[in-house]
């Protein structure tokens, strides 16, 4: 579930997230909806998915009857466009990585790498290829596939990212940048920035009554969900705060806008190899780890969309693989060739769909399948203080919260 939790969001899209939207003032704005929403949030998903034992098609038609097929689908389109642009972003860490190996970083190669990178056919090429590879793993099926290689690239991401955070907080000057940015200043927070801080929360740990809901339906019936919640939370933190821990203070030490958007670890790592002993294959080591442990939450993308075809469609597990790999490499290719649409679609995709989603997932748990399901999932039983706090937390005020934020973002949108 880790696996599945930390990926791209946590090293991608942190960073740039905390520096365009607050600095860290948003870090602190994000743990609260971690801690308050997406904790909460993680257990109904699981829970929804495990009564079931369906995806989002399945699972939503259960508890809301038609309806919940139709806001299944509009939940199976958003992972399938949020996943092309995600794609494209594992290629260009993957291009970086074969860059790192091949020819290293430096003043003389720096040119030649910001070119490829900005190539949209090469990055198209690399980004159909990994979705052939995803679907070749996803052929394998959860345990020779998902699951082995989430055994294997977990913790060589998380040795290699603690031994760079060592690395990049002994550059000159770093440690003082990196406490200077750390100092909060609550008065920049606007509406849009709370907006991002929980969408965050949600993209980061991949919620959004897709992935997990599909996951949860693959779960024992004697697995305890709150404590698995807690940890692969505490998983998703870990590797977002990691991933801040050397990106940041290594920006700030050459210069770098933190508001630079997403090709804020384009312009970040690259230097940071160029200038730390060994960084060549330091480079090749973490940037291989990034794209693996990306790659993971991708596969989780496709395992969705494939679990709805098999499910719900009758389709087989190869007719299946084809359809999805096709559609994916046609909505990929605008954001290859224009990758100044993806901001757009991440803030709309990734930030506003997937809180949407989440919330949809808790109303067909709470609403449709009831409270004694919900509880019998989650706790196993009904009775007790801390399961009817539960409860009536993801009943009300977790889906008003989500409504209420979304309501800021976009006033704050238009004013």
């Amino acid at each position: 579930m880790v696996g599945v939790a930390v990926g791209l969001g946590n090293v991608w899209r942190f960073p740039y997230m905390m520096g365009r939207f607050g600095g860290s003032a948003f870090l602190f704005v994000y743990l609260f909806f971690v801690l308050a929403f997406a904790v909460p949030a993680l257990m109904g998903e699981w829970a929804l998915g495990r009564a079931t034992r369906r995806g989002p098609l399945g699972a939503l038609t259960a508890a809301l009857g038609p309806g919940g097929r139709w806001l299944g689908a509009v939940l199976l389109v958003t992972v399938l466009v949020a996943n092309s642009y995600y794609v494209v972003i594992i290629a260009n860490v993957a291009y970086t990585a074969v860059f790192a190996l091949l020819r290293g970083f430096g003043d003389s190669t720096l040119a030649s790498y910001q070119t490829g990178l900005e190539n949209g056919l090469l990055q198209a090429a690399v980004s159909a290829g990994i979705i052939g590879s995803a679907m070749l793993v996803l052929y394998r099926g959860l345990n020779r596939g998902i699951e082995r290689i989430s055994k294997l690239f977990v913790p060589f991401f998380g040795l290699v990212v603690a031994y760079l955070i060592i690395t990049s907080l002994s550059l000159p000057g770093a440690v003082d940048h990196l406490f200077n940015f750390l100092r909060p200043d609550f008065r920049s927070l606007t509406g849009t920035s709370v907006f991002a801080a929980m969408g965050q929360a949600f993209f980061s740990l991949s919620l959004g009554g897709t992935f997990y809901l599909i996951y949860g339906s693959y779960l024992r019936d004697e697995e305890r969900i709150p404590p698995t919640a807690t940890l692969t939370a505490l998983g998703d933190v870990t590797g977002a705060l990691m991933a801040a821990l050397f990106i940041v203070p290594t920006a700030l030490v050459f210069g770098l806008d933190l508001e630079t958007g997403p090709r804020l670890i384009f312009d970040t790592l690259p230097r940071l190899f160029g200038e730390i002993p060994a960084g060549r294959l330091l480079g090749t080591l973490f940037l291989s780890a990034l794209t693996l442990i990306a790659y993971l939450s991708s596969i989780a993308a496709f395992q969705v969309l494939i679990g709805a075809l098999l499910d719900s469609f009758g389709f087989t597990i190869k007719r299946a693989l084809v359809l999805v790999g096709l559609l994916e490499v046609l909505l990929m290719l605008p954001s290859a060739l224009r990758p100044e649409l993806i901001p757009v679609l991440d803030l709309v995709f990734g930030s506003g769909m997937q809180v949407v989603g989440s919330g949809i997932a808790l109303i067909a748990l709470t609403w449709g399948l009831g409270r004694v399901v919900t509880l019998r999932q989650i706790f196993g039983g009904t009775e007790g203080f801390w399961p009817r706090v539960y409860f009536n937390w993801i009943r009300w005020l977790v889906p008003l919260g989500l409504l209420a934020t979304l309501g800021f973002f976009i006033a704050d949108s238009v004013r």
